[in-house]
């Protein structure tokens, strides 16, 4: 990984690390060279890992890869998504604990 991209990845950790988050959901990261705190699974390519316990029960996992052209924004643009795809991913659980809303 180039210097560059472990720079543009240690400033989005440090964007998603100070969003307000639900207290039901955890941030692991498994980003090689720069980050561990997921368990690595996968197919060796960079991600971040959101788990969704719907009031501390039941958790629900995802997985936001971070490709080749994710990683050409900048840590902004890739905070804003991870933001995006994490309220889109709660409102889908949601949705199949308590019904469409």
């Amino acid at each position: 990984m180039l210097v560059e991209q472990k720079e543009k990845l240690q400033t989005l950790i440090g964007l998603i690390d100070n969003i307000a988050v639900n207290p039901d959901v955890t941030i692991q990261y498994c980003i090689p060279g720069v980050l561990m705190t997921a368990d690595g699974s996968g197919n060796g390519d960079p991600y971040i890992q959101f788990t969704y316990a719907v009031n501390g029960l039941d958790p629900h996992i995802q997985h936001m890869p971070l490709t080749r052209s994710y990683l050409e924004k900048t840590p902004q643009d890739l905070a804003n998504l991870f933001t995006f795809s994490l309220e889109r991913f709660m409102e889908e659980i949601d949705s199949r604990q308590y019904g469409a809303q």
